[in-house]
C-alpha cells in the first residue's frame, strides 16, 4: 500500500513542474540559502540532526532549504528518521508508518528494515498518517536532492519527556547499523505579534543550541509557547546525540508577508 499525497494543492503544488519550481525557488529565494546546492556524494555526514518548519512551502520552505542545502552539501544520509507532531488527533501515542509515500515527484520509500525493528511506544499505525502535514511537506525536498533516499515516518500525539525518551530509546536500538539522520519537524510561535515571536522563540533556540531535549520540553510548557513540534525536537536531540547544534536561519511568515500576527520557523542542524 502506498500513503497518498493528502495536502498537495494545498501547501504546495499538486503538479510535478509546478512542484519542482516552487521547492527551486524556495533554494533561490532572498529568505533561504540563496543557491542549489549539488549533493556530495562523499561528504562528511557530520549532520545527524536537524529541524525544520513544516508550513506551506511559500511561507517556511525557504527556512526549511537551508537545512536541506547543508544536508546536500554534507553528503546524504541513506535514510531520514521524520518525527513530527500529530495535528489531526488520529493514531497512537506515537505511530510509525510502514507504507511508502507518494507525492508529484513519484514515491519515496519507507526502510523497512528500520520500520519491522520498532517496539514499544512506537507503533505502526496508518490512521495517524493519512491526513498529516508535517512529515508530507518535507518529501519533496528529499524528493530534489535524491530520489533513492529512504525515510522512517514518526508522528507524536504525546510530546512529553517520557515519551520523548522512551521513543528516541527506540529509535536508536532500530536504527543501530544503519546510516541515519533525525529530521524533527516543527513551527515555532503561532499567531502571536513578530516581536514575540523573536522573543519566545528564541528561549527555545537557546535550550536546542544547548542540546537540552527536556529544556526545550520545560521551556515551551513553562513559557506556554505555541510551538507544535516541541517533543519531535526533544526526541531528535536525544536520539541523534549529537555534540555541536548550529542555527542555519531564523524567521517568520512575516517576512513573506507582513502582518501582525506571525509565525515562527527555525532551521537548525545538530552535528557530531
Amino acid at each position: 500500500m502506498v500513503r497518498h499525497a493528502a495536502v498537495a494543492g494545498q501547501f504546495y503544488p499538486s503538479s510535478r513542474a509546478a512542484l519542482l519550481k516552487e521547492v527551486e525557488r524556495c533554494f533561490l529565494s532572498r529568505l533561504g540559502p540563496g543557491a542549489l546546492s549539488e549533493v556530495v556524494k562523499d561528504g562528511e555526514r557530520m549532520i545527524v540532526g536537524a529541524v525544520v518548519p513544516h508550513a506551506g512551502l511559500m511561507f517556511s520552505g525557504p527556512v526549511a532549504a537551508h537545512v536541506y542545502a547543508e544536508m546536500a552539501r554534507d553528503g546524504l544520509p541513506e535514510t531520514v528518521v521524520i518525527i513530527g507532531p500529530n495535528h489531526t488527533g488520529y493514531g497512537r501515542a506515537v505511530s510509525a508508518c510502514n507504507e511508502d509515500f507518494e507525492t508529484p515527484l513519484g514515491t519515496i520509500k519507507v526502510d523497512q528494515e528500520i520500520t519491522s525493528r520498532l517496539r514499544g511506544v512506537v507503533e505502526i499505525d496508518r490512521s495517524a498518517h493519512l491526513y498529516e502535514h508535517s512529515l508530507e511537506v518535507q518529501l519533496p525536498f528529499l524528493q530534489f536532492l535524491s530520489p533513492d533516499i529512504k525515510i522512517v515516518p514518526l508522528v507524536m500525539g504525546q510530546q512529553d519527556i517520557v515519551m520523548a525518551q522512551e521513543t528516541a530509546k527506540v529509535l536508536r536500538e532500530a536504527c543501530s547499523g544503519k546510516d541515519v539522520l533525525y529530521l524533527a519537524s516543527s513551527d515555532f510561535s503561532h499567531y502571536v505579534s513578530p516581536p514575540t515571536a523573536r522573543q519566545e522563540d528564541g528561549r527555545v533556540l537557546d535550550r536546542i543550541l544547548e542540546l537540552d531535549a527536556e529544556g526545550v520540553i520545560n521551556t515551551v510548557m513553562e513559557r506556554n509557547i505555541s510551538m507544535c513540534g516541541y517533543g519531535p525536537v526533544a526526541t531528535m536531540l536525544l536520539a541523534s546525540d549529537g555534540r555541536r547544534a548550529r542555527i542555519l536561519h531564523y524567521g517568520t511568515s512575516g517576512d513573506v508577508h507582513p502582518m501582525d500576527q506571525v509565525v515562527g520557523y527555525a532551521a537548525v542542524v545538530i552535528e557530531k
